[in-house]
């Protein structure tokens, strides 16, 4: 490989670097080499072969150069792994008169992570010719100078380094001076006389300077020198010593006295009288920096002086006569500038993700840091850390470069996003330090389920309530946001579910409303219970589910019904009496009962009478039918009398039954009338076992009365009871009992003619979830209690 225009080879050659620790993301250090001035493109290494990378890998595993130089000299082929040249490369303007210019380049790969560190030496090439500060240069030299003083003349600078630079001199043939090079840092020239000048012959001599580099092919630059021969004065200024040395801190104030220079002239007078000066041989952009005091030969500062700009100068410093044609002499300034700690350590980040996600394991790479301080020594060894409380850390990588990695559990719900508070502080004293906010975001991942608010849920409905009411919405809440926290809702199947309950309710799968899909009958069905399932839609989804009891409540759609033998189909309902018959003469007992429950089957009898009759009266609870008075030769032989039985509902419902009462003369013309239901005959011995039951409940009953009467009249407080109360007994003028306690009540009723007493027993109107207390006062009237669930609105 050849440049445009060069005969030189470019070498390209690898050198694997091996680190001085290991290092986890870092996995080791490349060493490159390529000439400046190489085409764009040209191929500088294979760093896929050499680092051992796929190259069906780069581009999957995103290769790439993040850190480097503010311009991108070099990028990677993800084809081929080659790293090529991507801009013009200028050793001389990269790194001016370094010996060694090298540029430092990182490269990352991911899954797993990995940090490769590449250093690139940019070589040299001749394409600097030699150059004087200036194409001519006078020297003013008294013929009484003897043979073998020296004259110093300005070197040629050349912008090439190493064997490129100014390597040697030559003199254009003269028989007066020889030329003498002094090797140090560079080549200096020097010219020495060698043969003693003689004004008269001779009082200009012409000669010319050839600075020759070492390339190949060598370059060259050439100067004229001007020797004006100057009359004697033959003693010039001698320095104490041939070189100085001196240093001053940066940053000092301007006009700091920084060195005092001493020269002495034996000559007398004008001649003797020595002045100070910067030799204008190899004067530069240094010697603006500083000041020296013609007289004195105090070197001052006038200008600040920065450390990272110059750690060093270099000067040439000379002492002239006073006399008309002054002999000089030369010394050499060496300056070294202290470091003070003047800045603050700089902090760089490359991030290598825009969110972390919540689930990511501990030691995750998010972002390269990188510090840097333009101080030296100890004012630029910094130490960084992250200065507040976050689940993350700094891993050092090599020197300062570290990586931020996940240290800790992360939760978006807890925390959404994280500024990480970053400091570098170097030693210097006082140390300087900085800081760097990081913003992290931190994304979701579906860790949450949706959840209800309770376990289970109660709903209450009304029988005959409209299809496709709402009857309930049921509401879960997902932590998590977006898609993970969108939830969906639908009924929970079970193998155990005793009915359908999907014939019965839908659920709105958006909003979570539960739909009746029919019309509730509290008659055949009280409860039933389904579960409900909300679903998020994450990946995989999450889910939780509840419990509903849906509760039907009583309406009052049935009537009353009459029971047997009153309400026998066709038969004729008639009733004898004596005329002799007393007040309170028992004359029949109506039946009736309620589909309904609670108040709505709770039954209340009325009497209806021909208008001007006063004969009979009824127990509204009972439903008996009694004499008021005694007979009269003005009473009617037959009474018609329709009972009516209405429900205690809203609005009430009745049923009506129509009873003729006959009066007779004696009572040996009353025949006992037992109104028997026709029975089957598998059903006889059930028959037998419930009279057994009725008579054995009506003598335990009787006996509690007694008692109960007693405890009854010493502690009953306003003819009402605690709902949590045992179970009391209550007797009434009619003759009938109440037995009632919080989940049931019992109304016993019997008369002094046993043949017609009888047992009724009316179950608790409400399930469990309530209870209602009866009580039946005197005078065949009754109030009542009655707590509704007041934990949810019923639904109608």
């Amino acid at each position: 490989m050849h440049l445009p225009g060069r005969t030189s080879p470019v070498w390209i050659y690898l050198l694997v670097v091996l680190l001085d620790c290991y290092w986890e993301a870092v996995s080791g250090q490349l060493s490159y080499s390529v000439s400046e001035e190489v085409n764009l493109g040209t191929a500088v290494g294979n760093m896929a072969k050499d680092l051992n990378i796929n190259v069906q890998d780069l581009e999957s595993r995103m290769f790439q150069i993040v850190a480097g130089s503010k311009r991108k000299y070099f990028e990677v082929n993800l084809k081929t792994g080659v790293l090529y040249v991507n801009e013009r490369i200028d050793r001389e303007e990269l790194c001016g008169d370094e010996p060694k210019c090298s540029l430092i380049v990182e490269a990352v790969i991911n899954n797993p992570l990995k940090l490769y560190r590449i250093e690139i030496i940019i070589l040299d090439v001749n394409d600097n010719s030699p150059s004087f500060i200036s194409t001519s240069q006078i020297i003013d030299i008294t013929e009484s100078t003897a043979a073998g003083a020296k004259f110093p003349l300005h070197p040629a600078d050349d912008a090439d380094v190493g064997k490129n630079s100014v390597n040697t001199y030559k003199l254009s043939q003269n028989e007066h001076f020889s030329l003498v090079t002094l090797k140090g840092e560079r080549v200096s020239p020097e010219l020495q006389l060698q043969k003693v000048l003689d004004r008269e012959k001779q009082s200009v001599i012409r000669l010319t300077l050839t600075a020759i580099d070492g390339g190949t092919p060598a370059k060259s630059g050439t100067m004229v020198i001007t020797v004006n021969v100057l009359d004697s004065n033959d003693n010039a200024p001698v320095f104490s010593q041939t070189l100085y040395k001196a240093s001053v801190y940066e940053n000092v104030k301007l006009g700091t006295s920084i060195i005092t220079l001493n020269a002495t002239d034996l000559d007398a007078g004008q001649n003797g009288k020595v002045l100070y000066s910067f030799s204008k041989v190899g004067r530069g952009k240094q010697t603006d920096l500083f000041a020296i005091d013609e007289k004195t030969g105090t070197v001052t500062n006038k200008k600040k002086i920065d450390f990272e700009e110059n750690n060093a100068f270099e000067i040439r410093v000379q002492a002239s006569d006073g006399a008309s044609s002054p002999l000089t002499s030369h010394a050499k300034l060496l300056i070294e500038v202290l470091d003070v700690n003047d800045n603050a350590p700089e902090i760089s980040v490359t991030s290598l993700l825009n969110a972390v996600k919540e689930d990511a394991s501990i030691g995750t790479a998010i972002a390269l840091v990188s510090v840097f301080d333009k101080d030296g020594g100890k004012n630029g060894m910094v130490q960084s850390k992250i200065s507040n409380n976050v689940p993350f850390k700094l891993e050092s990588n090599y020197k300062n470069y570290y990586s931020l990695v996940v240290d800790g559990r992360l939760d978006r719900e807890s925390a959404s996003q994280y500024n990480i508070s970053i400091t570098a502080t170097d030693e210097g004293s006082p140390p300087l330090s900085s800081t760097k906010v990081i913003n992290v975001h931190v994304s979701d991942v579906n860790d949450n389920k949706p959840l209800f608010t309770d376990n289970i849920i109660n709903v209450y409905v009304k029988e005959n309530s409209p299809v496709g009411a709402i009857i309930k919405t049921v509401t879960a809440v997902d932590a998590d946001i977006d898609q993970n926290g969108q939830v969906s809702y639908s009924f929970l199947q079970s193998n155990s579910d005793s009915m359908p309950f999907s014939t019965m309710v839908n659920i709105n799968s958006e909003t979570g409303d539960i739909v009746s899909l029919q019309s509730f009958n509290y008659e055949e069905l009280k409860t039933f219970q389904f579960k409900v399932q909300a679903t998020d839609s994450g990946v995989p989804p999450l889910s939780s589910n509840v419990t509903v009891n849906v509760l039907i409540l009583d309406e009052n759609d049935n009537n009353p019904t009459i029971l047997a033998p009153y309400s026998e189909h066709g038969s004729v309902n008639s009733e004898n009496i004596p005329y002799s018959a007393e007040a309170g003469y028992f004359v029949a007992k109506i039946r009736a009962v309620d589909a309904d429950s609670g108040y709505n089957a709770l039954l209340s009898y009325h009497l209806s009478e021909p208008k001007g009759n006063n004969l009979f009266r009824i127990g509204t609870s009972t439903g008996e039918i009694r004499t008021k008075r005694r007979m009269s030769d003005n009473d009617l032989k037959t009474h018609p009398l329709v009972v009516l039985v209405s429900d205690n509902g809203e609005p009430s419902l009745s049923a009506t039954v129509s009873i003729d009462v006959v009066v007779v003369e004696s009572t040996a013309d009353i025949q006992t009338q037992f109104r028997h239901v026709p029975i089957k005959e598998e059903s006889f011995s059930d028959l037998n076992l419930y009279l057994l039951i009725a008579i054995v409940s009506v003598s335990v009953i009787f006996l509690l009365s007694l008692i109960s009467l007693i405890a009854v009249k010493c502690h009953r407080t306003d003819g009402s009871f605690s709902r949590y109360s045992a179970p009391m007994i209550t007797t009434h003028p009619d003759g009938s009992w109440s037995y009632s306690k919080s989940t049931q009540q019992y109304d016993v009723c019997f008369s002094s003619d046993t043949l017609k007493s009888d047992v009724v027993v009316f179950p608790a109107p409400f399930p469990p979830v309530d209870a209602e207390l009866i009580s039946i006062n005197g005078g065949d009237t009754f109030t009542r209690t009655q707590t509704l669930p007041n934990k949810e609105k019923v639904r109608t």
